[in-house]
């Protein structure tokens, strides 16, 4: 505990370097013990500080009892009861609960997090932030605490970076408090953060000495009456991500003006799936739901593509046909597969709704990958990314500019175009995801998220698979 307060005390006042009145809010387990901590080395710092205490600090046990004495006999007092007087502060450390929290916070603890968040100051979280859970990533009964800064201790709670983890926890900051290597080796079930690094250890350099045919030629299938620009867009971005040679089999209402400004995009126009045998046979990777519409003309271009032992991304329309079907695993058991739903498309393969979905995003697309036997890829805010067995990532990058019509189709284009440069389905969706992302965030960065479109993640996909 006073190796938590420490790390999270030097962590706090370097990132609120100019706040000198702070506030510090209790509560009455190991995460108040640490807010004791906390508040004694800022007065020891000279740093103006009072102390709000949810639980008396007699009534305390164990280590929070200690800290709460320490604080005691260095001068300290306990204010009693929900923080008042919050416009004589300007940072307030949230120190109420910490990550056990698995129900709505009621009463007192409730009152506390609605005057944190309706405070002026600046809020900083121990560990995680009040309210949320922190496997699930839920603001519980929708409060949570809003803070600038949480600093989390031991191992990185996945709540922190999905569902609503991302808009309560501002940014993060880990301190393993010399916790030994083989406590971490106990741990079965933890999943892996996955950052803009994975893209460097999954592509090599390319040989000088190679030809568009070692780069896989990647067919995309879709593309309905009036949704023509979905397939575009997969198709630039698979190009613009790597892939040897790219065609797109779409409706002929519109075949011949879906290259025109991409000349490097080879279409075909088919009259149905009977059509797109030959292709079918020759390429090497399938991007299958792009803008495919719900028509007969889209189903029979899906049944043309059930049997294909070939790798493949569903997108979109493929998997409301394969829900409402109901043999997703059925189509996929032949060949390696990722699945690209967002919440509802989910939500339809699991007889879920988004909402139940996206009360435990992670156990959603762990229970998705098991059913279909592929790779899923739940998008949303913490992108999720799992395999059949239990095995999964979330992905921390990305920003609210990327919520915008064509940015998936751009995401299915990205994984399939690693498909077909050889990755494997667990290293195409990790590697696609993060890519997708990061060129999201550096669009966001040179032009702002409010405006973003799905083209401008496309343009800035090179920059991020070719690292300088």
């Amino acid at each position: 505990m006073e190796r938590a307060g420490r790390a999270a005390f030097n962590a706090i006042r370097e990132h609120f370097s100019e706040q000198r009145k702070w506030l510090v809010v209790c509560g009455a387990g190991n995460n108040g013990g640490d807010g004791y901590v906390i508040a004694r080395l800022a007065r020891e710092a000279g740093i103006d500080c009072r102390l709000c205490a949810l639980k008396s600090p007699d009534s305390l046990s164990g280590d929070a009892a200690s800290a709460a004495q320490r604080w005691l006999d260095h001068g300290g007092n306990a204010e009693l009861g929900p923080p008042r007087n919050l416009s004589d502060c300007d940072l307030i450390v949230d120190a109420l609960l910490g990550t056990g929290l698995d129900r709505p916070s009621e009463g007192e603890y409730a009152d506390a997090i609605t005057s944190i968040n309706a405070s002026a100051a600046r809020v900083a979280a121990v560990d995680i932030p009040s309210g949320l859970n922190s496997d699930t990533g839920r603001a519980m009964g929708g409060i949570a605490v809003e803070a600038e800064l949480t600093v989390t201790f031991i191992g990185l709670k996945r709540g922190l970076f999905t569902a609503d983890g991302p808009d309560h926890a501002g940014t993060v900051q880990f301190a393993g408090l010399d916790v030994p290597k083989a406590v971490y080796e106990t741990v079965n079930d933890s999943g892996i953060l996955i950052q803009e690094n994975i893209v460097h250890f999954n592509l090599s350099a390319r040989r000088k000495n190679s030809h568009k045919g070692d780069y896989g030629w990647l067919l995309g299938l879709g593309g309905d009456r009036g949704m023509s620009g979905a397939l575009r867009l997969c198709g630039e971005a698979a190009l613009r991500s790597g892939a040897g040679k790219v065609t797109l089999l779409t409706h002929p209402d519109h075949a011949a003006v879906l290259n025109v400004g991409r000349a490097e995009l080879m279409v075909r126009g088919v009259a149905g799936g009977g059509e797109a045998a030959e292709a079918l046979a020759d390429a090497d990777v399938l991007v299958l739901g792009t803008g495919l519409g719900r028509s007969d003309w889209s189903k029979s271009l899906l049944e043309a593509c059930r049997g294909i032992a070939k790798p493949m991304v569903l997108d979109a329309d493929a998997l409301n046909w394969l829900a409402e079907a109901g043999d997703v695993d059925d189509f996929i058991k032949t060949g390696s597969a990722v699945l690209t739903p967002h919440p509802a498309e989910a939500g339809r393969l699991l007889g879920l709704s988004a909402a139940e979905v996206q009360q435990d995003r992670v156990s959603a697309a762990q229970a998705l990958a098991d059913k279909s036997g592929a790779v899923v890829v739940l998008k949303g805010c913490g992108t999720v990314v799992s395999e059949q067995g239990g095995r999964y990532a979330i992905c921390p990058l990305g920003n609210p500019g990327m919520a915008s019509a064509g940015t998936g189709d751009v995401l299915s284009g990205v994984i399939g175009a690693m498909l077909a440069q050889g990755l494997d389905a667990w290293a195409a969706a990790t590697v696609g995801v993060v890519a997708h992302a990061a060129a999201g965030d550096r669009a966001a960065c040179e032009i702002g998220e409010r405006g973003l479109i799905a083209s401008d993640l496309i343009e800035r996909l090179p920059a991020v698979l070719n690292p300088r």
